[in-house]
């Protein structure tokens, strides 16, 4: 499933220049050119990453950034600002509201899609293949294994691609809808409680030596997987 990047810029021919460059590099671009229009896009699905102009009709790309950081389901939705703004202040101002980098313009869509993996690896680091371990919870994708302070675990096929989701998106809030299309498919149909349950039977797995405390419940948003 190709990532989704929203687009904040109101600048019609630097967005279309983005949304091809992100779509060239197998990125499914979605765009807002204005305040009022980038809130609506903060819907489920939710995108993987925002490049958020400054300077944006309605409000401004600093109020935006905000804006999400003041909701669980958006908060940990990494942010790149992109801006003719250069001076060191903008820059510390920009990051200190939570944007992850900042690019100025102009910029040349390699140093901007170099800086856009760079956020994505920082904020899901682990690739599919590689072994995970979290406070002496491994997880080997390959082999398929799941060990708990050297002891295996039993758990069934959803259980293990739900805590290798997890293990591989820590420090995230996902909504039940979320977590079934990214761990159960777009194409199935699944009751938003069956998570619930599944949930239950994880952290029972995992319960060895307090494991099963990493899957967190956030009320009214869906879970985390934190060793905070």
């Amino acid at each position: 499933m190709a990532r989704k990047i929203l687009v904040v810029e109101d600048e019609a021919p630097i967005r279309d220049m983005l949304c091809f460059v992100l779509e060239q590099n197998g990125y499914q671009a979605i765009t807002a050119e204005d305040f009022p229009s980038a809130v609506n896009q903060l819907i489920e699905p939710y995108p993987d990453l925002v490049l958020l102009d400054w300077m944006i009709p309605g409000g401004s790309g600093i109020q935006f950034a905000k804006k999400m950081k003041q909701h669980d389901l958006t908060r940990n939705i990494p942010i790149i600002m992109i801006t003719a703004r250069g001076e060191e202040e903008d820059k510390v101002r920009g990051l200190e509201v939570g944007a992850d980098d900042y690019v100025t313009k102009p910029f040349s869509p390699k140093e901007l899609m170099a800086r856009i993996k760079a956020v994505i690896r920082r904020v899901s680091p682990t690739s599919l293949d590689e072994i995970i371990e979290v406070q002496g919870l491994k997880l080997d994708p390959v082999a398929h294994r799941v060990m708990a302070e050297q002891q295996p675990l039993d758990m069934g096929p959803t259980e293990f691609r739900l805590l290798h989701f997890f293990m591989t998106h820590q420090e995230r809030v996902y909504s039940r809808e979320q977590l079934l299309d990214h761990v159960w498919g777009t194409n199935v149909y699944v009751e938003d409680r069956t998570v619930d349950v599944h949930i239950r039977r994880l952290r029972k797995a995992i319960s060895v030596a307090g494991h099963d405390k990493l899957v967190q419940t956030v009320r009214g948003s869906g879970y985390r997987f934190s060793a905070k």
